[in-house]
């Protein structure tokens, strides 16, 4: 245990002030999506535009300097839709997905995992080509999830993160695993948060 401690000390003190700053925000976006409030985007902007720039200006991981580029967008999309049609005065309410959509969108997401495993199997220096593929394209599919409040996004991150835990454990990235270790606890409670008040939600809709 004393071993493992000195580890993860070691490797908060390596960090750049960039990926501390990557880390702050982007557990404070998850934190704050969890509580169903639309600052998490303005986070997920911040801590998504500083893990670009690390991965580009520390590593040279331009595919992940990309991904991140991505996310910067669909944060800003997330925050458009988050704060709701203001013409019809109507807020993005929590929903749910049928299970036939969810059959789509995993079928879909396993068939993109092959493609993109290929490519980074052909392409890149992935150690764990299809399981970086598959967190890489499901981590994608989840954030838009998120972005349109359906209930079922939590879940899809559960595996996500738990699959993140294994791939930076196994690359003794102990303190990225535990930070998924927080995630995976984080998207417990906003399942449950997030279900809880679309019931409530429900109920006010019915009276």
């Amino acid at each position: 245990m004393e071993n493992f401690s000195a580890l993860i000390e070691q490797a908060i003190e390596a960090m750049t002030w960039v990926e501390i700053g990557a880390v702050v925000a982007s557990l404070t976006y998850v934190i704050l999506a969890a509580r169903e409030n639309i600052w998490c985007w303005f986070f997920g902007i911040i801590g998504a535009a500083l893990w670009a720039y690390a991965a580009y200006e520390f590593f040279d991981l331009y595919i992940d300097a990309l991904l991140q580029s991505y996310y910067v967008f669909i944060s800003i999309y997330g925050w458009y839709k988050w704060n709701g049609n203001k013409l019809n005065k109507k807020d993005l309410g929590i929903s749910t997905l049928k299970i036939k959509e969810h059959a789509v969108l995993i079928a879909g997401g396993f068939a993109l995992t092959l493609v993109v495993g290929y490519f980074f199997g052909r392409y890149t220096a992935a150690a764990s080509t299809y399981l970086d593929a598959f967190t890489t394209v499901f981590s994608i599919l989840a954030t838009y999830l998120v972005t349109r409040k359906i209930l079922e996004n939590w879940l899809y991150w559960i595996i996500i993160d738990t699959v993140y835990i294994y791939l930076y454990f196994s690359r003794e990235g102990y303190l990225f695993a535990l930070l998924n270790v927080v995630f995976v606890v984080v998207s417990v409670v906003g399942y449950l948060n997030w279900q809880k008040k679309k019931k409530k939600l429900e109920k006010l809709e019915i009276a």
